[in-house]
């Protein structure tokens, strides 16, 4: 049995007995680690998600040509795959494990050895901490991590990942340390549940990594054009989709994140029938025999009010409470007859989407399922609203109480299937702190790019993790930091062009950047800082395309840049025109609004093709670049139409259109 799925299966249970669900382990408030005091993540390497606790230590470490590892009995595989992987990085010529310290530095991953280390260099140990949280130290010549369980050990390995530099030789020096953390929430994700275009294999391996090098430990299959999800729900699986999702599987568990299977049979389900609760579980256990231990059934976005079949009509009755009633007694059976069967085996709790999934108000769907369901199933639900640009705690409770079953959020940011034509780039916001301690979890419905989804994922998983801590436009700037590789360069391009396209029901300023230097110019300011502003939006397209490392990004965002780069050269021909036309230069200033309409043109020209062959118009900074060129157009034309326009368009932030 998987050591980790076990733990987690335990924890799981102990957090959905009560709200809140999650919290700090007991003495935790207020306390010290001895020897230290507690610093801001400025005055060291930023570890994300944000630690519960980072101190300094006295002492440093070196990274010595040969680097001992000691590991525990028990130590996690992926987690010393990561450690030693990191010393190599950080310079070691060699990484060696032994049963006892070395001459050089010796890092000790669980078992007697880290414990001891731990207390040696004045850091607290895992005692008390909740599933998935460690203890790390750095200091005097040794490192030492520990976890909880065999998560909280890989997790601790990802976090002195973060603190190790990169080198090409021996002799970096690392600051003392320590860091003891736990999540704020159990389930921390990803949902893959949009419209259109599904993601690739490729793309879901890739973000398996990414999940859990940020701590993020789900990762729900449910895409709504899978067919075999949905139109053809009762199908098996061909025999090389299979085995795709065996890999899938297999990564997942390597990273530790749990594989959630969703399958959505209402459609065409016939809620009493004996025969589709065959079909049902029997998908289920061929998806089980690949690995697969979490289960969920989505019966979102299809009608309740229409039967699939006479029977249910005949047994149930009519009205949302008939339909709440069949869907508790399908989902009561196959909770009984496949989950409880298994549960021994590592079963997780089973997860359903309501078709009532985006409010609190009482309804007698709502009063069926709270009353019918099996107490132990988790109830997905969006927040108050479809998109719900804030969500709260008195929200969550409601929720909790309606339904009357623990909460996974299905939070649908960033996920762009409703805006095809725009990529939704700006951080996770309007969520409250103490949200994910009354919550099962968090997950995330992403974009139709995965790629690109990942700045805003990464905010996420820094929410999830540490709400306390969470700040989104700094989570922002260290995603965009990140997924730059380094490069200073490469980061002002990413940030000016993830600035172009910040805006969502989530982030309402749209462009929050761009638009401030364009209202300082019209204010009063110089034109030369808003041609900057704008020469580093036109050229940034092409940095991104020569040295972002993520490459998926670049593909993602294809017409997007292209876009992107047409909009910054046509606004700065506008900005020319308009100092033109203040000069008095009327020649100079009307051979740039020629220029300026083929450029219009060209920008407006580029188009997301979806699935079915549709060309979409993509946006850039919309209702900033765009209002911009149109308010320079006005003042040339008159001046008054122009600023009234602007106060309009751009006080506070420009406006989604």
């Amino acid at each position: 049995m998987h050591r980790t799925r076990t733990v987690a299966t335990a924890a799981l249970a102990l957090a959905l007995a009560a709200v809140p669900l999650t919290g700090p382990p007991a003495g935790a408030a207020g306390q010290r680690d001895g020897g230290g005091r507690d610093r801001p993540p400025s005055a060291g390497p930023a570890i994300s998600p944000a630690p519960q606790s980072v101190r300094a230590l006295g002492g440093r470490v070196t990274i010595t040509p040969t680097v001992t590892v000691v590991a525990g009995p028990k130590a996690d595989g992926p987690a010393l795959e990561v450690v030693e992987r990191s010393l190599k990085r950080a310079g070691a010529d060699r990484v060696v494990r032994a049963g006892k310290a070395g001459h050089g530095l010796t890092v000790y991953v669980d078992g007697p050895g880290a414990d001891r280390t731990l207390a040696d260099l004045g850091a607290r140990g895992t005692a008390g901490l909740p599933a998935e949280g460690y203890a790390l130290a750095v200091g005097d010549g040794r490192i030492a991590l520990a976890g909880a369980d065999a998560t909280g050990t890989y997790y601790a390995a990802q976090s002195l990942r973060q603190l190790l530099p990169h080198r090409d030789r021996p002799g970096a020096r690392i600051r003392g340390t320590a860091v003891r953390d736990w999540p704020a929430t159990p389930l921390r994700g990803v949902i893959e549940g949009f419209y259109g275009t599904p993601w690739s294999h490729a793309a879901r391996l890739d973000q398996l990594d990414f999940y859990g090098a940020h701590k993020m430990n789900t990762y729900v299959y449910s895409p709504k054009d899978d067919p075999y999800l949905r139109e053809k729900w009762r199908s098996p699986y061909p025999a090389e989709q299979l085995a795709q999702i065996k890999e899938l599987v297999d990564r997942a568990r390597a990273r530790h994140v749990e594989f959630s299977y969703a399958l959505s049979p209402g459609l065409s389900v016939c809620y009493s029938s004996d025969a589709d609760l065959k079909a049902l579980t029997g998908k289920f256990q061929t998806l089980w025999d690949i690995g697969v231990r979490t289960f969920a059934v989505p019966l979102d976005d299809i009608s309740y009010t229409d039967w699939n079949c006479a029977a249910d009509r005949e047994r149930f009755g009519t009205g949302g409470g008939a339909a709440g009633s069949a869907q508790a007694h399908l989902l009561n059976r196959v909770n009984r007859e496949f989950i409880a069967a298994h549960r021994d085996a590592g079963a997780q709790p089973l997860q359903m989407v309501p078709t009532e999934y985006y409010d609190v108000k009482a309804t007698p769907y709502k009063a069926a399922m709270k009353e019918q369901l099996d107490p132990d199933v988790l109830v997905e639900w969006t927040g108050v609203g479809v998109i719900a640009p804030v969500m709260t705690v008195a929200q969550a409770d409601a929720a909790r109480q309606v339904f009357g079953h623990p909460i996974l959020t299905w939070d649908n940011y960033p996920v762009n299937d409703y805006v095809t034509n725009r990529l939704l780039l700006g951080p996770f916001s309007g969520r409250a702190k103490g949200l994910p301690g009354r919550l099962a979890g968090i997950t995330a419905n992403p974009m139709i790019q995965p790629a690109a989804s990942k700045i805003a994922l990464f905010t996420v998983a820094d929410y999830a993790w540490n709400d306390g801590a969470y700040d989104a436009r700094t989570s922002w700037a260290a995603a965009l930091k990140e997924l730059s590789g380094g490069s200073a360069r490469t980061e002002r391009a990413l940030r000016a062009f993830a600035d172009a396209h910040y805006g969502s029901a989530l982030n309402p300023q749209q462009s929050p950047e761009l638009a401030a230097a364009v209202r300082r110019f019209w204010a009063g300011g110089s034109a030369k800082a808003l041609d900057a502003a704008l020469r580093t939006l036109q050229r940034a397209p092409g940095v991104l395309r020569d040295s972002l490392p993520d490459r998926g990004f670049v593909a993602d965002s294809g017409p997007w840049l292209d876009a992107t780069a047409a909009w910054g050269g046509a606004a700065r021909t506008a900005l020319r025109m308009v100092q033109a036309s203040r000069a008095g230069d009327d020649a100079t200033a009307q051979r740039l609004r020629t220029r300026l309409a083929a450029q219009v043109a060209d920008a407006k020209s580029y188009v997301y093709v979806d699935m079915n062959g549709k060309r979409v118009p993509v946006l850039v900074a919309n209702g900033v670049i765009d209002t911009f060129v149109t308010d320079a157009l006005a003042e040339q034309d008159g001046g008054k139409r122009g600023t009234a326009t602007r106060q309009g368009r751009t006080q506070g932030g420009a406006p989604l259109r």
